[in-house]
């Protein structure tokens, strides 16, 4: 028998009671993907906290320049995998194998970026992320040299960097409120 997840430790609200501007997100949402996300209706309770969490979110994960949204995901996967944080790890994932036609990759990925087939743009990519995920206060110089040299713009390296702390915030974050992946994510992009 399986036991339905709770969302969230704390309170969801009801998503009639929620202020026009998030259920039309929330709607938007759940038009696209044909469920809700649980993210969205476990910070649902604190509606200022809702709105700057998805318009950072957006402003970082939703960008058409730079770095690839395939390459964005990478990101969030590696990281949320090395903050043990299976919400984002499970979610993201199957963004991930969506973006990059890949079955194989989110999982590879969460357990060990470094065992993964990847190319050496991917590779320097993720290892700055991981640097900014649990050792940032000694990023140098020779860290964002090495990045420009391998071919990123100062542009992309901010990138890397946002999404790897945006989501270091984000892992705390659900693992504190205990807020579990939608069974949906689990086998999206996987066949």
């Amino acid at each position: 028998m399986t036991m339905t997840p709770t969302i969230s430790r704390f309170t969801v609200p009801n998503l009639r009671s929620l202020p026009p501007d998030m259920q039309e997100m929330i709607r938007a949402v759940q038009e696209k993907s044909s469920f809700v996300p649980n993210i969205f209706l476990a910070l649902a309770h604190r509606p200022a906290e809702f709105r700057a969490f998805f318009a950072y979110h957006d402003a970082l994960m939703d960008k058409d320049e730079g770095l690839s949204k395939a390459e964005r995901e990478m990101i969030v996967v590696a990281t949320s995998g090395l903050n043990r944080c299976q919400y984002c790890v499970v979610a993201h994932g199957a963004i991930l194998r969506i973006r990059a036609k890949d079955p194989l990759i989110a999982d590879q990925l969460a357990v060990n970026w470094r065992k993964a087939p990847l190319s050496d743009r991917h590779r320097a990519m993720l290892e700055f992320a991981e640097a900014v995920a649990i050792d940032a206060e000694n990023i140098t110089e020779d860290d964002h040299l090495d990045l420009l040299e391998g071919g990123f713009t100062t542009d992309e390296i901010w990138d890397i960097g946002a999404i790897a702390a945006f989501f270091g915030m984000s892992n705390r974050l659900v693992n504190m409120a205990d807020i579990s992946p939608n069974e949906e994510f689990y086998t999206l992009g996987r066949g």
